[in-house]
């Protein structure tokens, strides 16, 4: 009975050691391009506003966008501060953030939308647009992340994934969820698609 339990104590510590590699390989900082061109571009995308009314993309036609998969209630949820410091700074040269919470990781956004616009207004005075609650991963993603991971991109794999995406509307980058505002790479590619 004794060896039973060291032998089900070490299959769950081998289960818990494997389960937190691949969390920090989730988290871990970096870039991806595309490896080919995605059909359309991110102005033809539909969706919801935070509360709730259909609107496509298109008022941001012409800039350059960092699309962020955000959450209320992560580790990471203080890069909402660093993100309005971004857009705060280059939005009058034609770079906006686009943020879309989702539930998925670990349920870390079960607000409502009155609830997430109150938190984000509270704690962050965030100031570039909300949208609606979506899935961004899995086979029930929805179309804006299907298009955004079109190119081969890797979906997102933790909350405050960012996809860059060009003038043109086509992705540049995915960069990591640890990923921080102020990284000298997303930086250096943000200056780079407005041509800085």
């Amino acid at each position: 009975m004794k060896m039973v339990l060291i032998i089900l104590a070490g299959v769950l510590l081998i289960g818990a050691g494997i389960a937190l590699f691949n969390m920090r390989g989730a988290l871990a900082t970096g870039v991806q391009t595309p490896e080919g061109p995605s059909a359309g571009t991110l102005w033809t995308q539909q969706t919801h506003t935070l509360a709730g009314e259909a609107t496509s993309l298109e008022p941001w036609q012409g800039q350059v966008v960092l699309v962020v998969n955000v959450a209320s209630k992560c580790g990471l949820t203080p890069q909402y501060k660093g993100l309005e410091v971004l857009y705060q700074e280059l939005k009058a040269e034609g770079f906006v953030i686009l943020a879309f919470p989702s539930n998925d990781f670990m349920g870390q956004e079960p607000g409502t939308a009155e609830e997430i616009r109150t938190f984000c207004d509270s704690n962050y005075q965030i100031s570039f647009p909300l949208f609606e609650k979506i899935p961004v991963k899995g086979d029930g993603k929805s179309d804006l992340y299907q298009f955004l991971t079109a190119g081969g991109l890797e979906e997102p794999t933790w909350n405050f994934t960012k996809y860059l995406v060009g003038r043109d509307g086509k992705v540049v980058a995915r960069f990591a969820p640890r990923t921080t505002p102020d990284d000298p790479d997303l930086r250096q590619a943000i200056a780079n698609s407005l041509g800085g």
